[in-house]
């Protein structure tokens, strides 16, 4: 009977115990820091890398098709007018013109025997031993020789300018840029074998991402807000916005941007040489500035941690970021001067959570110091 009692009131206990609720432990008071929200000016420099690069780039090919028998050019070397690049095998070419120079001879004797007889029978005609008739047919047969004749002459003209295009020459001073093609390689007509860069105006061609083209272009009316600096120097170079472009790229999905070196500048960079596209902003006067790690995304949106002085509880604001300036985020709007924000910590902190002030210990400690040498002090004086 005792054994049944004791087992009755354990299990009682049990349900009992399961039935109550567990206080939650309430959340620590966490040390946060902090910074008051002041009114500021914000400006600053976008840094951009860029790459120096000739005004015109040509990518130049045969415009026949054969087999490349020689290149005597290679990458890096610098080229006239005119100098000879590159050369095909040019046998069938030669054939093709002693072809057409072979139906030119044959147009050219047809016709002499078509004249020569046009003019007989337009003796005889006015001698009466032919009618009129008769001549015209002759007159019909001399000038389709003539027309035999002409086609002959273009085809032979073409068929030269065929042979000539055999030689690959380049048609402006410059550097060669790249090779597309090697001896031995059977190419087509118009495909590229090397690319020259052509001597003249210089480029410096950097990339944007989508949410700055706007900006960009905005600034490129501005005298001024574009500047290059040079790989290894401290120097800037005034610049201009000549182009941006239309579509982004495929791959990294950035608009290119090119920009003119004003002046004597662009003759003294080098092709190839790496660069830095400096894009000042306009400054922005009453915004608000705060360290980036005060930030915090939150469905899509950016809040800050505001410090409440009476109950010191932090509570979210949503706030608008217009850009960076530095190591700073450039506040646009959400928040008023002198309001107390939250700048580090701020991904442990939750609605309503009771926070207190971070105190350096290395500033707390110098404070006591001080003060117990102004008590020590004190005693003795009295």
């Amino acid at each position: 009977m005792r054994h049944l009692v004791s087992l009755s009131t354990l299990a009682a206990a049990v349900v009992l115990a399961a039935c109550s609720k567990t206080e939650p432990a309430p959340e620590p008071i966490r040390a946060v820091r902090t910074m008051v929200v002041s009114t500021d000016s914000a400006g600053g420099t976008y840094e951009y890398a860029a790459e120096v690069r000739a005004r015109t780039e040509s990518r130049l090919g045969f415009r026949v098709g054969g087999k490349l028998i020689r290149r005597m050019v290679d990458a890096g070397a610098t080229v006239k007018a005119g100098q000879v690049l590159a050369q095909l095998d040019p046998q069938d070419l030669r054939l093709g013109q002693d072809a057409a120079r072979a139906a030119l001879s044959a147009a050219q004797a047809n016709y002499d025997q078509s004249a020569a007889d046009y003019k007989r029978y337009k003796d005889l005609r006015d001698q009466g031993f032919i009618s009129s008739a008769d001549l015209e047919r002759r007159d019909t047969t001399l000038k389709a020789a003539q027309a035999q004749l002409e086609q002959a002459k273009a085809q032979a003209s073409v068929q030269g300018n065929q042979t000539a295009y055999s030689t690959l020459v380049a048609d402006a001073n410059g550097v060669i840029t790249g090779v597309d093609a090697e001896p031995g390689t059977v190419v087509a007509a118009g495909a590229p074998v090397v690319r020259l860069a052509q001597d003249g105006p210089r480029d410096v061609v950097f990339s944007v991402p989508e949410d700055k083209v706007n900006l960009v272009k905005a600034l490129a009316a501005q005298p001024g807000r574009f500047k290059v600096r040079m790989w290894g120097s401290n120097e800037t170079l005034a610049a201009s916005i000549r182009e941006v472009g239309a579509a982004a790229d495929t791959v990294t999905r950035t608009f290119t941007v090119k920009a003119d070196l004003d002046g004597e500048a662009s003759k003294a960079v080098r092709l190839g040489q790496t660069a830095t596209m400096l894009v000042e902003m306009p400054k922005t006067v009453g915004v608000n500035k705060l360290p980036l790690s005060a930030l915090k995304e939150e469905q899509g949106q950016t809040i800050v941690w505001v410090v409440d002085k009476s109950s010191m509880t932090v509570s979210p604001q949503k706030v608008q970021v217009a850009g960076a300036d530095g190591n700073e985020a450039v506040i646009a709007g959400g928040l008023k001067a002198g309001q107390i924000v939250v700048t580090a910590g701020v991904h442990v902190l939750n609605p309503g959570q009771k926070v207190k002030f971070y105190a350096d210990p290395a500033v707390a400690a110098a404070k006591s110091s001080a003060a117990a040498a102004a008590n020590a002090t004190a005693v003795s004086v009295k």
